[in-house]
């Protein structure tokens, strides 16, 4: 104990010995607050900016949204709204603000490349003008961009609204933010396959849904678009989020709406979602392990495996859950993806792997088709990255999933995106669009595998879409 005392006493001697020492400790601990206030400070506020969420008092209006590429027709009744009219809707809602998270911006022609049937984004883009004109808040969470690279959100800046990047290369080491999706005055969104792009709304084929007067969904929804906003310009994650960005509704507690029994939504990548928020990959594998009858997928790329990495690297997440219900529980299983002139030569066999399944055990079942947008005319098959069926979306006996992601493991890894998962009338209506595109004549078997080397060469060029 005296030891102990006379340790103290003279580290308290030498404390009082040296009280320049305190002083410097003080000069050098300023810089480390104000850099650390710095990097706080988008997260501080959210108390004030984020109210609790209001409870959904009215009807909750939902309904599928579709893109259907000009010429493409189908012997069929299933019909939707379409994209160009759901975002025209949503804008015509506004009163107070418009948040919007995307990728990349070429709603005008002039942009990228002009076309008769760029009208649609063409008339987005001016509406959106004249919301930032108005006085209505805009503000627009996009995939960081180098300046004058983004001329569209620069423009719409300049007209009041306000943009933020997100620098996926900086907080996860890779990705991009590949999320579609608007919110409306914390009652009305839409979240789904279709870009901010003009070609999203005349030559791609896109699923998403429109939400409106439903403030307490909107509002969770707002809370995944708050994330991007707040890691605008970050070169870092927060070492966690704060409890206003947390969610109660997830796989484990959806909320309930009278047209929805089961609905919520994930989020991804994994170190985006604050706590409560159904983490995308789990949502879909979830949905998968759930299915007793038959599980329905349409995605323009499916690949178990890493598409933007060098070399690709193995990421049988998906895949794994797939055949697990095919061979364990006999549930049929139906794919159907994309041919067009971006597909990689390895994903056919990828799935061929899969298909090749089928019939292995007298239950198991499992169909792989690939769906093509035919180019009708000269002028469309001169269109840069068009005429693709671009969906993302699973329904399955007991839920509906439309999301944001193609189904590789990059999208899931260090990419953000987002899920809507579902039960009820919609998800039926899902599935009739499904089983139109199935059975049309634009869907085909898939071809046998070619003898081709899975090499990049300079004749095809893949992208982020």
């Amino acid at each position: 104990m005296e030891e102990k005392q006379g340790l103290l006493g003279e580290e308290e001697e030498e404390r009082r010995g040296h009280p320049w020492l305190s002083l410097l400790a003080l000069l050098l601990s300023i810089p480390l607050l104000l850099m650390l206030i710095s990097v706080l400070h988008p997260f501080s506020t959210f108390s004030a900016q984020h109210p609790p969420p209001k409870p959904c008092t009215g009807g909750c209006s939902v309904q599928l949204v579709e893109s259907i590429p000009e010429g493409l027709v189908f012997n069929s009744t299933v019909k939707h709204l379409s994209t160009h009219a759901a975002w025209s809707q949503l804008l015509g809602l506004a009163k107070k603000e418009v948040l919007l998270a995307g990728m990349y911006w070429t709603l005008k022609g002039s942009t990228l490349y002009p076309d008769p049937s760029d009208w649609a984004g063409e008339d987005i883009f001016q509406k959106l003008h004249e919301v930032a004109a108005s006085g209505i808040s805009l503000k627009i969470a996009q995939n960081a961009a180098a300046p004058g690279k983004s001329p569209e959100t620069e423009e719409l800046a300049k007209a009041g609204a306000e943009v933020r990047g997100v620098n996926f290369t900086a907080l996860m080491g890779a990705g991009i933010l590949h999320t579609k999706l608007w919110v409306v005055d914390g009652r009305h969104f839409y979240v789904g396959s279709a870009n901010f792009d003009w070609r999203s709304l005349t030559q791609v084929k896109e699923v998403g849904v429109l939400v409106t007067d439903c403030p307490c969904l909107a509002a969770d929804m707002e809370k995944i678009w708050s994330v991007y906003w707040a890691l605008g310009g970050a070169t870092s994650l927060p070492p966690s989020w704060p409890a206003e960005l947390s969610t109660s509704y997830n796989a484990d507690t959806p909320l309930t709406l009278p047209s929805l029994p089961e609905v919520f939504l994930s989020s991804s990548p994994a170190p985006f979602c604050p706590s409560g928020r159904e983490v995308d990959i789990a949502a879909i594998i979830k949905a998968i392990d759930n299915a007793e009858k038959f599980i329905e997928i349409a995605v323009m790329d499916y690949i178990p495996a890493t598409l933007y990495t060098h070399p690709m690297e193995f990421w049988p997440d998906i895949d794994d859950a797939l055949r697990r219900a095919a061979i364990n529980r006999g549930v049929r299983v139906r794919l159907l993806t994309s041919d067009w002139a971006h597909t990689r030569p390895a994903i056919a066999r990828f799935l061929r792997s899969l298909a090749d399944l089928s019939g292995s055990y007298p239950k198991v079942d499992i169909e792989v088709k690939v769906f093509t947008v035919p180019s009708f005319t000269p002028a469309q098959e001169k269109i840069p990255f068009a005429r693709v069926n671009h969906n993302k979306y699973m329904v399955t006996d007991k839920q509906g999933y439309i999301g944001t992601s193609n189904w590789s493991g990059d999208y899931f890894i260090s990419t953000g995106g987002v899920g809507f998962v579902f039960t009820g009338d919609l998800r039926k209506q899902l599935a009739s669009i499904f089983e139109r595109d199935w059975t049309s004549s634009y869907a085909a078997q898939l071809p046998p595998p070619k003898k081709v080397q899975e090499l990049e060469t300079k004749s095809t060029i893949y992208k982020w879409l």
